[in-house]
Order: C-alpha cells, then structure tokens, then sequence
C-alpha cells in the first residue's frame, strides 16, 4: 500500500526514544495506542513490506492517515502511560487485537498481618490495593523482579513455615517468619514500593536520602548503610527499567488536552485536574470524592474524600460543603490549588461548587460541570473563569445551548475532550461510591454488633478480623466463635444472633 502523505511526514519526525504512540484514522480519531521501547523503530515497522501481518493488523495499518506520540522516559513509564490512555480512549483496535487476552494488575495486599505482592488478571473487592491494568505481564513481572531488589518483598504465605527462606537470604524477602524484619518497617518498606509504581521515584529518592543522614547523624551506621545502597540500588534502576515520575511527561502532545485548553481558552496545561462527584442513599452516610488527573493521567495517590459534617438529602449543599472544605487555607497549604476543577453533575452543582469557591477567594480557578444526560460541558456565565472558543468548537463539530446563566456545550461523544472529562468524571463516581459502601457497610455491622450487651469495641474488632462480616459471624459456629473471642462471650454473641440466623433461613 501507500503510505499517506501526513503519516510518511511523521515517520521521519519519529523520535528514538521510548513512548506511547497514538495511530489516527482519517477522521482524526484515535483507533489505536501502543507503547515502544524506541519509537522510531515500533512505528516503522507497521510500513515495511517484508513484515508478515495478520488480518487485524493489516486492516489497522489500512485505516491509519496519522500518527502522534508522547515521549516518556522509560520502557514501564510507556507500559503505565498506554494502560492510561487505553482505558481514556477505548481504541477500536486495540480490543481488537487482544485476542481476549486479559489485562493484568499490580497486586498489593498491604492491610493483611503477612503482605503480599503479586499480579493477577482478576482484581476483587477483597482489601488488596490494585494497581493496573497493564497489557503487558511479562514486562510486569520483569519490572517487579527489579523493584524487589530495592524494596524486598513477600510473593506468597507458605502455611506452617516457620524460617526465613532462600529470598531472604537473597535480599528478596523480608523475613517475616523469623522476625527479620518488623510488620511495621515491611509496611513502611511497601509504602515507598507502592509510591515508586504511581511514579513518585524522585519523592521516594528524597525521603530515602534524608532518612540516611538522620541515621548517621544518629551514628546509627548500620542502617545508615542499609539506605545508602538502598538509594544508590534505586538510582542504577532508574537506568534500567522503571515507573518513571509522570511529571516529565510532555503534556503538550495529550490530544484531550490540547482540545481542552484550546476550546476553554485556558491560559495553560492543566497541571492538575480534579473531579468530584457526591454519594448517599436518601441523605444517609453522605459522601465526596476528589479524584485527581496528573497532566491528564489519574493520579491515585492524591486522591481524596470527604465525609460531610451532617446528612443531608441535598446535593447542592454537599457539594458546596466539599468545595470549601478542599479550598480551606489549610487545604490548599497541602495539596496545592487544581488547575482546573470538574464537577459531576449539571448547573446546580455547578453554581453550588462555584459558589464555596468564590467565599474562599479561589475566584480564579476555571470550574466546569458535567452534566450525566447528554454527556453536556455546563459553564457558568461570567463565573467559570474560562472562553469559549467558538472556532474550535465548530471544528470539534460542536454546539451550544444557552440559558440565562448557563451554556451547555455539546460534543460528539468520540472526541478526546469527552473521552477525558468522562474518564474523570467515572473515576470520581467510582471513588465516591466506593467509599460510601465502606461506610454503609461499617454502619449496618456497627448498628448489630453494638446492640450485643458485653460485646465491646475490642471484641467486635476481633470478630470482624476473624469472620469479614457480620454474615460470617453469623455463619459460624459457636465453637468458632469461641476460638476467636472465649467461650463466655460466643455464648452470648451466638444466642443473641440467633434470631438473625433464623430470619434468613426463613427467607431460603
């Protein structure tokens, strides 16, 4: 085949360095994302003749009219970024071209009292910290066999083991069985881990560096030791292979992005994107979530939730609650001030956010809603502290709808600015109800457990650490129950769930 004239342009502009590569139809849309080692060479590889392709790959190679990419640091720093953008854009191809392979994620069980790390195709709602997904497992498990160099870490629990195993003695494990290494300081240990996967190396070099000379000002040389090679170990990773710091990332090449800054008349990059979005059901156990969008890609470890000071059935005030709580003086000193805020919803909230914003002096910051319907952008006239362009909403294939306070822009759902403010907007609405449940479900054990006469806080503690939940407690036997409480106190739990017991069988 030919090679079109503007993908033949940047065939030549191609880069040798590693990163994500974005191929475009003749609409301009996305169809597919990979990442590469060196681009230049990945890229290329789709136009050479000798190179046999399959069916999906030549039909991709078919509709390709333009290429773009973004330059990263490191091979992982492109695994994470593709993962990012793929779950962003959802390009056609690259469902396609799976062939049902499973994405796999980063498994961290870091609450349990003998942590794990390892990577499955399948996250559960069982307490682990997940991080993913990655479309690469092998390029996982290699960049994990690394890390562990740097920060030991257990793979697995072997039931009745009772020394330190072979890792151990390799410097792979923390040698949990023998006391080798505390829970606490393995905790602390899997903290910077977790940190260095999110892409906070250069926070982790710092603090691991600081840590050092406090020891040896201590003249504590032992591990003073310990943290030099541990800083120095991360410092030659950091040449191989590694989750490289998202803020080198060269954001001007991220399509939403640029639609965003261009169509909203934004003065810069938005640095710092954040959602928030409310859950409750009927005013109870009412909460916010705040997600944050790190040049573009979501950025976990800056998320945040609130839980507000009373229920409340009303989502305008909730909503202006959160916003001037998250833009307290104190707040901002933390966290810093977004560059831009998005709210889930339509002009209610939107109006109840600016307003908080407005009372604590944040005037300048661009706020913007989204409403669910019509997947609608909702400004507020004279407030969101942004211009619309309307050239570039012509171009987008876009139009507006005007009320006396309010214009609500309407895009076609495939644009990369849609596709971008919904990936926050879900984020903030999955953070947020998850968080609810947490707390729904914490009530409704409270509400049973508290009612049992002599069952205190230490022991309804010891019985959901034991059983999970109240349903496990009141699947257990008698004899179970004692096991983990004594029998005086099972004796009690056992007859006053008895009813409980009952009332569900009576349901089967």
């Amino acid at each position: 085949m030919d090679i079109p004239k503007q993908v033949a342009i940047k065939l030549e502009e191609l880069p040798r360095s590693p990163g994500v590569y974005f191929h475009k139809d003749e609409s301009g849309k996305i169809i597919y994302v990979g990442k590469a080692a060196v681009l230049r060479n990945r890229v290329r590889q789709y136009f050479q003749k000798s190179r046999g392709r399959d069916p999906k790959t030549e039909a991709l190679v078919q509709d390709i009219r333009d290429i773009d990419w973004m330059v990263v640091d490191s091979e992982l720093e492109a695994l994470f970024l593709e993962a990012e953008m793929i779950r962003r854009y959802m390009p056609r191809y690259n469902i396609l071209l799976r062939d049902d392979k499973t994405m796999s994620y980063i498994r961290v069980d870091y609450d349990s009292n003998y942590p794990t790390v390892s990577t499955t195709r399948r996250p559960l709602d069982d307490g682990a910290r997940y991080f993913g997904p990655y479309s690469s497992t092998v390029t996982i498990r290699q960049a994990l066999k690394l890390l562990r160099r740097v920060f030991p870490y257990a793979t697995r629990q072997i039931p009745g083991q009772k020394r330190a195993n072979l890792h151990y003695h390799l410097g792979l494990d923390p040698g949990l069985e023998e006391g080798r290494t505390s829970l606490e300081d393995y905790r602390a240990n899997l903290r910077k881990l977790m940190a260095i996967i999110d892409g906070k190396r250069h926070t982790i070099e710092k603090e691991i560096e600081k840590d050092m000379k406090r020891a040896a000002k201590l003249q504590d040389f032992e591990l003073a030791a310990k943290l030099r090679n541990q800083f120095f170990s991360l410092q030659k990773l950091s040449q191989q292979v590694l989750f490289s710091d998202k803020e080198f990332m060269d954001i001007s090449k991220d399509h939403a992005l640029n639609e965003l800054v261009d169509l909203l008349g934004l003065a810069a990059f938005p640095r710092r994107i954040e959602g928030y979005d409310i859950s409750h059901m009927s005013g109870t156990d009412v909460v916010a979530s705040m997600v944050t969008f790190t040049n573009g890609v979501s950025d976990k470890a800056e998320y945040r939730k609130f839980k507000t000071k009373i229920d409340h059935n009303n989502d305008f005030y909730n909503m202006n609650e959160t916003l001037k709580r998250r833009l307290s003086e104190k707040n901002i000193k933390a966290w810093g001030k977004p560059s831009l805020v998005l709210i889930d919803g339509g002009k209610g909230q939107l109006d109840a956010a600016t307003a908080a914003r407005d009372e604590r002096g944040c005037e300048k910051i661009p706020f913007i809603g989204l409403a669910k319907r019509e997947e609608q952008i909702v400004i507020q006239k004279g407030r969101s502290n942004v211009t619309l362009n309307e050239e570039v909403l012509h171009k987008l294939n876009g139009f507006t709808t005007e009320t006396e306070d309010f214009i609500l822009i309407n895009l076609p759902h495939s644009t990369n600015l849609v596709k971008l403010l919904q990936r926050i907007r879900d984020e903030s609405h999955r953070f947020a109800v998850t968080y609810h449940s947490v707390l729904k479900a914490k009530r409704q054990t409270a509400s049973l457990l508290e009612e049992i006469p002599g069952i205190g806080p230490n022991t309804r503690k010891k019985l959901m650490r034991a059983f999970g939940s109240v349903r496990g407690v009141t699947a257990a036997t008698q004899l179970e129950i004692a096991a983990a409480i004594g029998e005086s106190k099972a004796a009690v739990v056992t007859k006053y769930l008895a009813p409980a017991t009952d009332a569900v069988a009576s349901k089967v």
